[in-house]
């Protein structure tokens, strides 16, 4: 690999002299100091400095992940700082930062990337906002040429972009197609909106993807003006942690950005906000694809920010605020017959310096009245009553239980979360004195924080004045709908009602009905290569024990049981499905919902039942204090279910209503048509409809589920995390080892549902936007193997790459073109590969055949090397990490378990990764892609038909 030299030796020698005449330690001391002795300080584990050009950086050593780093890049410039020429130029400019810097022209950047297994998209990303653009790097800290070639590219990226007169013509057309994703009815409801909640302000008209007058026609200059104006040091920071020397990635920064300059006769960079005015407003509006009508008041307050002690009691409130609102309204969703299909309200951030307390609801069609007084009689309870001390003790549990949980957890803690930290330090001053210091600081605040605290709190946020009433909805609905003067009446009804106070559900009771009984254990066997114990228990059962170190606070679970609602004929595949998620809905042994609800408040862990077509089983997560608790919940969802038909009865009207103007949105339209097709249009593989929940039976649900969970035989279940094996036993002995088994094990069946042999195309007209969505799909029956899997991926992924080269960077077509590929072994050997994208509906065939022709070129020249190795060293890299958390090796386990191999180590499969050959992907796409099983399925507008 060809070195790239990170400076000229000129430079170089200049930089030696700054440096020697500057120390180090002096350009740390160059941070403003803190003023306010009530302000919270910076987290002493991050080293921070100031260069004397301006630019901010923070650097912290941290090994989560090992052998990891991450580079942020982050600049106080984003699209409000546009002129009327510049719109949409500022994320423009983040487009161009990867086609093309000094040290890496065009599309060196992320070829090169790729090659050390960066992912584009996933890995290496960026993102443009109002009043910010940053870059993000993950990379490999182990490779020491990798790692200066990182710190080059952080460099490149803040003041050497080349801004390639071609790179810049080419990218419109991608930019275009970004934008063009992006419409639908959503998008034209919010331009009308958005100037008036804010307020007629700048932030209305600087939308970041800007306007397409200016993305076709701007001229080169325009673009480079905004960049010299405000790609500057003193307007950036450098964020890097990860496993690195920080003393040495400090004088790294010092060499390499040094040299940055700011532009003579700097503009200055003005604070936009958005003004309070202290009116009220009221706006309806409509259109066709709107699935649902939503009314949302949004009431504007000052920005509180976060920077001192009295800043954090007043967020602390603000959190106890929320979640106790959160908890009533969650209340009012468990009712028998719910009043709306969803509803919320908070206090957040809106934009421009203001926060918001917003109140939102989603109503049932034809009920906006009833949902609007339902959740404003909470609000107006709220105002008026306060809260209760209950409700103020649960919150706070919560609240300082997971602070508690993110203690034990702070010493593998993910450098993601300490880069987002201080990005927020550096853009709005939000405080990051660190995660002990937040504890010691809410354990001494918390028992001050009272009743009127929260009443003070709520009776300031929730005002009569600076309030919009916005009101969405289907066209349709457009004659039906109130307007200011009927919303204001409604609202002022439930002023004049005699609140009483809200009743806490008192839990006198434990959650089971009956205790569990012991089981016994057959068998214990111990895999000392994978650290794998597996316990065998006289009811059939299994556990699987991967003891790790990953995680200091976490344990994960997950059981499969064979069966499923394969068991089940047709006329109850609707009661089979859902018969999990239904049931356990309902609560479990003595706690009906809203008691469930309580119970779990300011607990760690969580279980979730699930039947899919061919298992049915449990996933859960607890941290290790709590795995009895978690355990006690899981044998309670397996032996003692609720059965509640009012509850019922609401849950299927408020599905009905969520269903109710489906046929509106083309993309649902749209979805609902791929489900039919690829699944050869059995009734078990179409989309929702209200039809198919009438076929849902309360009673024939609850008989499914307690014959699904009701037998254990043949489950295995697989716990990773912290735990001690021994410790664990009698747990699992108690609560799993004692579940009830009948000593027989139903295999799934094969439904032999599969995607349609042969060639087929399927149009669908829906919508008004210029857009179309592409789907293409390939199937049939596959060889399985661990080899043919890791070839097909490489396969779905050389493809990707050609795609991303082919239709956005050479004929700018697309934003996103993606490839995915799914194997399966049970029941039957198949694969599909998807390559789906969006575009103009003029460039759909064009677009097609370019797809078509790049899977020829498989077929018959196989791929390129270079992309083989940028495939290896993707997966190679990603299994690095990966191997090293807990959720992989779950998935991992409980997957082999399923598909009924043999567990492995993970170097096993490093092999089959490493044999991987372009002749390989070559054989197998001859083989699997031969044109002869491909569906296309296309999105095309409604004004296409005629055309």
């Amino acid at each position: 690999m060809k070195k790239i030299l990170l400076t000229g030796g000129v430079t170089m020698a200049l930089l030696a002299c700054i440096v020697s005449q500057r120390t180090i330690a002096q350009i740390r001391r160059a941070v403003p100091k803190k003023s306010m002795a009530a302000e919270l300080p910076l987290d002493p584990a991050v080293r921070t400095g100031k260069l004397p050009n301006g630019l901010t950086y923070y650097i912290r050593h941290n090994e989560e992940p090992k052998n990891r780093v991450v580079f942020y890049l982050a600049n106080k410039a984003g699209s409000i700082l546009e002129s009327n020429e510049q719109q949409g130029l500022a994320h423009f400019l983040e487009h161009m930062n990867f086609n093309g810097t000094k040290h890496f022209p065009k599309s060196d950047l992320v070829n090169y990337l790729q090659k050390t297994g960066v992912r584009f998209g996933a890995d290496l990303n960026a993102y443009t906002s109002f009043d910010e653009t940053v870059y993000q790097l993950p990379l490999p800290s182990d490779d020491p040429e990798i790692l200066s070639q990182g710190i080059q590219i952080m460099r490149d990226w803040a003041q050497d972009a080349t801004l390639d007169l071609d790179e810049i013509n080419k990218e419109r057309g991608v930019i275009l197609e970004e934008k063009r994703l992006g419409k639908g009815a959503q998008d034209r409801m919010q331009r009308q909106y958005w100037p008036v909640v804010l307020n007629q302000s700048r932030y209305a008209s600087r939308l970041p993807i800007g306007t397409d007058s200016v993305l076709k026609w701007f001229k080169p200059e325009t673009i480079r003006s905004f960049y010299k104006d405000w790609y500057r040091p003193n307007l950036q920071a450098l964020i890097v942690v990860g496993d690195i020397d920080v003393n040495e990635m400090e004088k790294s920064i010092l060499k390499k950005f040094s040299d940055l300059k700011n532009p003579k006769n700097e503009r200055s960079r003005t604070q936009y906000s958005i003004p309070l005015t202290g009116k009220n407003q009221f706006l309806t509006v409509t259109d066709k694809e709107m699935t649902s009508t939503v009314l949302q008041i949004i009431i504007k307050h000052p920005g509180l920010g976060l920077k001192s002690a009295g800043d954090f009691r007043q967020s602390t409130i603000r959190q106890l605020f929320n979640f106790m609102m959160n908890e009533r309204i969650t209340d009012l969703q468990r009712q028998a017959n719910p009043p709306f299909i969803s509803g919320g309200m908070g206090i957040g951030e809106l934009l421009g310096g203001l926060d918001q307390f917003s109140v939102f609801v989603n109503a049932n069609p034809g009920q906006l009245e009833k949902g609007l007084k339902a959740i404003w009689r909470e609000t107006d309870r709220i105002k008026k009553l306060g809260f209760t001390q209950g409700e103020l003790n649960r919150a706070k549990q919560s609240y300082l239980s997971k602070m508690e949980a993110g203690v034990k957890e702070s010493k593998k803690t993910n450098s993601d979360s300490y880069v987002n930290e201080y990005l927020q330090y550096f853009l709005k001053g939000t405080a990051s004195p660190g995660i002990q210091f937040e504890y010691t600081l809410l354990k001494k605040s918390l028992p001050g924080i009272n009743l009127s605290d929260l009443n003070n709190l709520a009776k300031a946020q929730i005002k009569t004045n600076d309030r919009d009433i916005l009101i969405m909805a289907p066209d349709k609905d457009k004659v039906s709908l109130p307007d200011e003067k009927k919303v204001l009446t409604w609202m002022s009804q439930v002023e004049q009602e005699k609140q009483s106070q809200y009743q806490n559900v008192v839990i006198g009771q434990p959650l089971l009905t009956t205790k569990p009984k012991s089981g016994r254990i057959m068998s214990v066997i111990t895999d000392s290569l994978l650290n794998l114990t597996t316990i065998q228990f006289a009811n059939h059962v299994k556990v699987i024990l991967k003891p790790t170190d990953f995680k200091d606070n976490q344990i994960l679970f997950s059981s499969s049981t064979p069966g499923g609602s394969s068991l089940y004929s047709d006329s109850d595949y609707e009661s089979a499905s859902n018969a999990a998620g239904i049931i356990s809905s309902f609560g479990a042994g003595n706690y009906n919902p809203i008691q469930l609800n309580n119970f779990l408040t300011g607990k760690q862990f969580g279980v979730q039942m699930q039947m899919s077509e061919r298992t049915t089983g449990v996933s859960g997560s607890a941290v290790p204090a709590e795995l009895e608790n978690a355990l006690e919940l899981l044998y309670a969802y397996y032996t003692q279910p609720r059965k509640d038909k009012d509850l019922f009865a609401g849950l299927i009207a408020k599905s009905k209503a969520s269903l109710e103007n489906r046929a509106n949105s083309s993309v649902s339209v749209f979805q609902d048509t791929v489900y039919a097709v690829l699944g050869n249009h059995n009734i078990r593989r179409s989309g929702p409809s209200i039809s198919k929940i009438d076929q849902i039976s309360l009673d024939r649900a609850y008989d499914i589920y307690k014959e699904r969970f009701g037998n254990a035989s043949g489950s295995t279940f697989t716990f990773v995390g912290n735990f001690d094996v021994k410790a664990i036993q009698p747990l699992l002995l108690k609560y799993i080892g004692g579940l009830p088994a009948m000593d027989s094990v139903t295999p799934a069946k094969d439904l032999n549902i599969n995607i349609p042999e042969g060639n087929y195309e399927k149009k669908v007209f829906k919508g008004t936007e210029d857009k179309a969505t592409v789907l293409l799909v390939w199937s049939g029956k596959f060889k399985y193997s661990q080899s043919n899997r890791y070839t097909m991926d490489a396969l779905k992924e050389v493809l990707t790459i050609r795609l991303l080269e082919r239709l956005r960077e050479e004929e700018s077509g697309v934003y996103t073109p993606s490839a995915s590929v799914n194997v399966a072994k049970l029941p039957q050997e198949r694969f599909s590969l998807i390559v789906n994208f969006g575009c103009a509906p003029s460039n759909v065939d064009k677009l097609i055949q370019s797809t078509l022709d790049e899977v020829t070129k498989l077929i018959t020249d196989g791929p390129q090397q270079v992309n083989i190795n940028k495939w290896r060293s993707e997966m190679l890299r990603l299994r690095e990490t990966e191997v090293r958390t807990n959720e992989w090796w779950l998935g991992y386990i409980s997957g082999q378990v399923q598909n009924e191999e043999k567990l492995t180590i993970p170097g096993v499969n490093t092999t089959l990764i490493n044999a991987v050959t372009p002749n390989d992907v070559k054989k197998i796409a001859e083989k699997y892609l031969d044109g002869h099983n491909l569906i296309k399925l296309i999105l095309l507008p409604e004004h296409v038909i005629s055309q």
